[in-house]
């Protein structure tokens, strides 16, 4: 039997979590956000300690946003009772006194946007990122910091590749003038990754004029194929890896058991993957309220 082939409602905004999907499975994007199809299926075992994860995550981004914007330091402290997310909290605090490359994001000269979404065209629909934080410094610069709360620390080799290392700084491009106060070049960019578990661990990288251009070329690519395929041409994935943490695995028969928690020890990759559902859950939340830039 033939897949539905549902076409992109003209409300639908692309974002560095579907685009992923799709480039990671196709069917999974396919089900996931153009059949909107729900699945009685858990991503993991055991499935609440995956759910204490979660919300740990949550309620430390939730924390970062307070303090940032102003709630002291001592009062978020005595809220914090979760001995993992204490010590996150901890080695935040540490990060934001720390002297170094990094200083200059506290400064008091420095606009800090915490938790704020973007949006711009992307074709004839719209690309849409929720950042952690954007910084835009005294010199210029505009440093986008992604808070990273996986068991294990992510490699940079994986990191390179992901939509959200491509997304954020070409959207920010597009849209974040509104926040700078005129254009901002590629050359001013920076994305952060930076691991609540290891935080003398940071992944950097910097932006570039010829970095833009291909990103800009690479999302159209990407946007212009979505929409040509057709509902049998949303193929699964080749690597079966993916399907260890995918609540459709059963629905495309590639097993019925949910993936080991205990897996991203040795795997940092599947940490990524299933922090990428976080994202995805914020990204919603913030879909309506995106900065836009026509």
């Amino acid at each position: 039997m033939s897949t539905p082939n549902p076409k992109l409602p003209a409300a639908f905004q692309f974002s560095q979590s579907n685009l992923q999907d799709f480039v990671d499975c196709r069917r999974r994007f396919q089900l996931r956000w153009l059949l909107r199809l729900s699945w009685p299926a858990i991503e993991t075992e055991p499935a609440l300690e995956r759910e204490r994860e979660m919300q740990r995550g949550a309620a430390f981004h939730h924390l970062l946003q307070q303090h940032i914007l102003g709630i002291p330091a001592e009062r978020l402290s005595a809220m914090v009772h979760d001995p993992a997310l204490q010590t996150w909290w901890e080695n935040y605090l540490a990060f934001t006194q720390a002297p170094g490359e990094f200083a200059p994001l506290w400064q008091p000269e420095t606009r800090r946007f915490p938790e704020i979404a973007l949006s711009a065209p992307l074709g004839s629909h719209r690309l849409l990122a929720k950042y952690d934080l954007l910084a835009i410094l005294p010199d210029g610069r505009v440093i986008i910091v992604d808070w990273k709360t996986s068991r294990s620390l992510t490699r940079r080799k994986y990191l390179v590749d992901r939509l959200q290392t491509r997304v954020y700084p070409h959207l920010l491009l597009q849209a974040g003038g509104q926040l700078y106060g005129g254009p901002i070049l590629p050359e001013q960019v920076e994305m952060v990754y930076w691991f609540a578990g290891y935080p003398d661990q940071p992944e950097r990288f910097p932006y570039s004029p010829k970095a833009h251009r291909a990103d800009q070329e690479y999302l159209d690519s990407l946007v212009n194929l979505i929409q040509r395929l057709e509902g049998d041409d949303f193929s699964l994935t080749q690597d079966e890896t993916r399907c260890r943490y995918c609540i459709y695995r059963s629905l495309c028969d590639r097993g019925v058991k949910a993936g080991d928690l205990t897996d991203m020890e040795t795997e940092p990759e599947l940490a990524e993957a299933l922090e990428l559902d976080f994202e995805q859950i914020s990204e919603v939340a913030y879909d309506m309220g995106a900065a836009t830039l026509d």
